[in-house]
């Protein structure tokens, strides 16, 4: 069975095609500025090089045609025919309280998607968008919605409930939904195939670091708590996300920097985290640059940033009870020996130890514990599209 792996962002989409058969990649790609100037398909075909079309693409129609045309080409595609394949996966940020697992796409949960455009402004509606063009274009193929909230449906009340009025939890869903819970899904049951041991056995704190970051606590491959909650915003510092604040900033900002809704939920979002306190960059790789070269800001940036990671992961531990990994996962948390040093530095308390020579790795699935180390360390690349892929299958076989 061949699946094709759907995420559309609001100027982007990623996807790539599975042979389900044996798991493998038979291609993958990006667009990039859906509806910009100077926008374009990078396309990899197997393990070949990639290759660049420069094309105007101004909507997701387009820019999936574009996709679709690259995948039947002579010399680039991995089709036919797209009746090839069967099924599309979907990645969808924001399901609400409405689906705790991946579903068949139907009007029903159609409907439920515009209803929570509302939670997720940013993200569903090119969700939606992405789904109504495949259905069009690939009418044969069955379609697959994925959840990014649906793992953390399993935290209990004490967790995902804020200390507001019940009354405006049951009239409007206020609450902490979590997200990035594909990731933090695939990466515990990586762990646990790791340890030698079922996923129902073992407690892990999984660290999806990026430029946009949260932290899970998951016990016996269910989560129990997690970082973000209402919205993306809340949680770790990020790239440029302030992450945690005490409430009553918003309204003294609003009212010493004349700013709208519109405007303080801007500037926390896209104007905060590392690049607020570093004034360099969001990127990471930049701000540990001028780092090195004695930028104190820079400095400041990076030390607040592994401070509160670290304090998220103590708190799991004390939410979870006991610790078998720390697992980090996702582009910094994958790429930078650094930051995993720096937030497991001060956790020996918990039986934690680094072994410093197996962490200088990038990109690796790897256990960079010291041998006696009763808390293990993980680093797991994920693979939030195999997820998606191995859920739509199962979805399709079932009907």
């Amino acid at each position: 069975m061949k699946i094709l792996v759907i995420n559309c962002g609001s100027s982007s989409l990623k996807y790539q095609v599975f042979d389900m058969s044996d798991e493998s990649v038979l291609a993958k790609g990006l667009v990039e500025k859906i509806g910009l100037p100077g926008s374009f398909l990078k396309h990899r075909r197997g393990d070949e090089d990639n290759i660049i079309v420069e094309r105007n693409m101004p909507n997701h129609e387009v820019a999936i045609g574009l996709v679709i045309g690259t995948l039947l080409d002579e010399k680039q595609g991995v089709v036919k025919s797209m009746d090839e394949i069967l099924a599309v996966g979907h990645r969808v940020v924001h399901a609400g309280e409405r689906y705790a697992s991946s579903v068949l796409i139907n009007d029903d949960v159609m409907q439920a998607l515009r209803q929570c455009i509302e939670l997720a402004p940013l993200h569903n509606p090119p969700n939606i968008m992405g789904i109504e063009v495949c259905e069009k274009l690939m009418p044969n193929a069955k379609h697959v919605a994925v959840f990014d909230t649906a793992f953390h449906q399993t935290m209990p009340q004490t967790a995902y409930l804020y200390a507001l009025p019940l009354e405006l939890y049951k009239k409007h869903g206020i609450r902490r939904y979590g997200f990035h819970g594909t990731s933090h899904r695939y990466v515990s049951e990586r762990a646990a195939h790791m340890l030698g041991r079922a996923v129902s056995e073992v407690k892990v704190i999984t660290c999806h670091l990026g430029n946009g970051a949260s932290v899970a606590a998951i016990d016996g491959g269910k989560s129990i708590d997690t970082s973000m909650g209402f919205t993306p915003l809340e949680g770790l510092m990020m790239g440029t996300r302030s992450g945690d604040l005490d409430p009553a900033v918003v309204p003294f900002l609003m009212e010493k920097e004349s700013m709208n809704s519109e405007q303080i939920s801007s500037f926390l979002n896209k104007k905060c985290g590392v690049m607020g306190i570093s004034e360099v960059s969001s990127d990471f790789r930049v701000v540990e640059g001028a780092a090195a070269k004695g930028n104190e800001q820079a400095q400041l940036a990076l030390h607040m940033y592994y401070y509160r990671v670290r304090k998220y992961v103590g708190a799991y531990a004390a939410a979870l009870g006991s610790v078998d990994a720390i697992v980090f996962t996702a582009g910094l948390g994958e790429n930078s020996p650094e930051v995993r040093e720096e937030v497991c530095k001060h956790l020996g308390f918990m039986g934690v130890e680094l072994d410093l020579a197996k962490n200088r790795v990038r990109g690796k699935e790897v256990d960079l514990s010291s041998e006696n180390a009763k808390v293990k360390v993980l680093l797991i690349p994920t693979n939030e599209e195999l997820i998606i892929a191995r859920d739509t299958k199962g979805l399709v076989d079932s009907h």
